[in-house]
């Protein structure tokens, strides 16, 4: 095997000599400047590629330039020479000196030695002269120095002498000066847009990190998170740095814990204000249950795994005097909205429900069967779903018609349970007909059971030759069979202490998580199925709502690789209030036009 010894040469400081040897078995060298080569000589005298060393035989290297420069050989100028390594030479490679020499197993040495240096260190210094313009320029301390000096001159001095110079009275307009926008961090967010060259709105003092007064100067009504004592409490305590960093905080103006700065951040971006990172909740809820023994919630730290399961607001008990509880979803609870309603029924694509939902395409651009768009309407935002209404959702079906007079539909009043009592007895008086009244038999028959060619009515014939006919005709609507019975619920007169037939309150809320948001709009690529399981449902009392393993499947927290990953203010607000038991009566549920009962706003 061909082998060549290289052997690189060079001197410290004190005149000690270092070698650094490699070898190489490959029958050629490459030498020049270019660092890629076999043999690599940082001088500007050499071409890139200046010269190839190669192994003739045992006993002879051959040695030639490439280029239009020659090498030195003994003291002369050559491009070419054959050189016998027993015997030895001295090659001159512009600013190195290469000794050639045989080894005691007969391979070749190439001693390399830099000769216009006296050690390493005046070698840096040398390619330093030769590839920068280090000497030409002022020191690195010198310009570091002046650039501070401009720094402070230009940013800091100018604007300090802006502001002590300033007309005496300009007692309010204190960030008028030369300089200041280079202590601006970035614009203001979306919201604060108008405010964008006031700095003395907020900055009320020179030097003074923005205080709450200056924030309750605009935000008025802002409340609370909960009352101070208990954030107090709440709020984990920071462990030795922490402890160091809030003293740092401290001496230089910031404000305690708890204030409006620490959630809401400026000057970060001209769109809207970034929400508050997850751990600012998660300092206090993350571990609240183990400070706040008495707390009903449970500890939330990250909504992929550790938050508790949802719980929304539910009627338990219906009528003029309602009762509301919040209940795990986990608990399976029932919503007794005071409706009796089957999903499953108005949902499939089988039952009589579909057949007339066919047989009204035209009319109401129904599909084969019903679905849940034809009965839920989105808010006008999209947020939510308006309450089911009989008039605008309900009636095309369930008619309360019952007869035309001059081309006019005569209807019992929904909602009025009294009304229509007095409406029928007004119908059945002693001069009028002799029929029974039929609803929605003059228009389409009632879907369901009553498809199968029985009119949908209130008064069976048999009633009229009866001298109570009005009182047998009002039993038959609010009786089983009846138009108000098979829909809501119903008590007799005497039940509850009332006189006459009553229809309880329907309860129909627009939202159920009263401490959560939730916007149906950002989630319309989804099909309401996947997250609520009507088809199924057979009774009205079912709640339909998704658990937390259903949001899971999309949602995660702040840091997790999920689809949408959400940290805490996605959902909450700091300064919720529907239905907080802090807040003001006349403020609860304002978000929502919403008056909850007494018991939900804490009174």
């Amino acid at each position: 095997m061909i082998s060549f010894l290289i052997r690189q040469i060079s001197l410290t400081a004190d005149g000690r000599e270092i070698v650094r040897a490699a070898t190489m078995e490959k029958p050629q060298l490459i030498l020049g400047r270019a660092a890629e080569n076999d043999i690599a000589l940082p001088d500007l005298a050499l071409e890139p590629d200046h010269a190839r060393i190669e192994q003739v035989d045992a006993r002879t290297i051959r040695v030639r330039a490439t280029g239009t420069l020659g090498f030195g050989l003994d003291g002369r100028t050559v491009r070419s020479a054959e050189i016998d390594v027993a015997k030895g030479a001295e090659l001159r490679f512009g600013g190195h000196r290469i000794t050639v020499s045989q080894g005691e197993d007969g391979a070749a040495i190439l001693s390399i030695r830099r000769i216009d240096a006296v050690s390493e260190a005046s070698e840096d210094k040398d390619e330093a002269r030769v590839f920068s313009l280090r000497g030409l320029a002022p020191g690195k301390r010198l310009t570091a120095w002046a650039m501070a000096l401009v720094i402070l001159i230009g940013f800091l001095a100018i604007p300090i002498w802006s502001y002590a110079n300033r007309p005496t009275g300009d007692s309010r307009d204190i960030y008028r000066v030369r300089g200041d926008k280079a202590w601006s961090s970035g614009p203001l967010s979306q919201a604060h847009h108008a405010l964008e060259g006031r700095c003395e709105t907020c900055h009320q003092k020179a030097f003074v990190s923005v205080r709450d007064s200056a924030c309750q100067t605009c935000h008025k009504d802002v409340h609370d998170h909960a009352p101070a004592t208990r954030i107090a409490m709440a709020r984990a305590k920071p462990g030795l740095g922490g402890q160091f960093l809030n003293h740092v905080a401290a001496t230089f103006g910031k404000p305690p814990e708890g204030a409006c700065v620490d959630c809401h951040r400026e000057h970060e971006g001209a769109g809207p204000m970034q929400p508050a990172p997850q751990a600012f909740c998660t300092d206090c809820h993350g571990t609240l249950k183990d400070r706040l023994k008495d707390t009903k919630l449970g500890n939330a730290a990250d909504f992929g795994t550790s938050h508790p399961q949802f719980s929304p607001l539910v009627q338990t008990v219906p009528g003029e005097h309602p009762r509301f509880a919040r209940m795990s979803l986990d608990a399976r609870p029932s919503d007794d909205s005071g409706l009796k309603f089957p999903h499953d029924i108005h949902l499939s694509a089988t039952g009589g429900v579909a057949q007339m939902a066919r047989s009204m395409k035209t009319q109401t651009g129904f599909g084969d069967a019903l679905a849940c768009k034809d009965c839920h309407k989105p808010t006008a935002d999209g947020v939510r779903f308006l309450p089911v209404n009989m008039e605008r959702d309900c009636q095309m079906c369930h008619s309360l018609a019952f007869e035309t007079i001059g081309g006019t539909v005569r209807r019992l009043r929904h909602g009025q349970p009294d009304q229509v009592i007095a409406d029928l007895r007004a119908y059945y008086r002693s001069s009028g007909p002799t029929r029974p009244i039929a609803l929605g038999g003059m228009a389409r028959r009632r879907p369901g059971d009553y498809a199968q060619g029985q009119v949908y009515h209130a008064y069976f014939g048999a009633v009229a030759t009866r001298p109570s006919r009005a009182d047998e005709a009002i039993r038959a609507v609010f009786s089983k069979g009846g138009a108000c019975y098979d829909c809501h619920t119903v008590t007799p007169p005497g039940a509850n202490g009332n006189a006459d037939w009553q229809v309880l309150p329907v309860h129909q809320p627009m939202r159920y998580m009263m401490n959560g948001w939730f916007d149906h709009a950002a989630h319309r690529t989804e099909t309401c199925e996947s997250c609520h399981a009507a088809p199924k449902s057979h009774d009205a009392k079912q709640l339909l709502l998704p658990g937390i393993d259903s949001c899971r499947t999309c949602h995660g927290g702040e840091k997790s690789a999920a689809d949408v990953p959400s940290g805490c203010a996605m959902c909450h607000s700091y300064h919720s209030g529907d239905g907080a038991p802090w807040m003001p009566a006349d403020r609860s549920a304002k978000r929502d036009k919403v008056v909850l009962p007494r018991n939900i706003r804490g009174e």
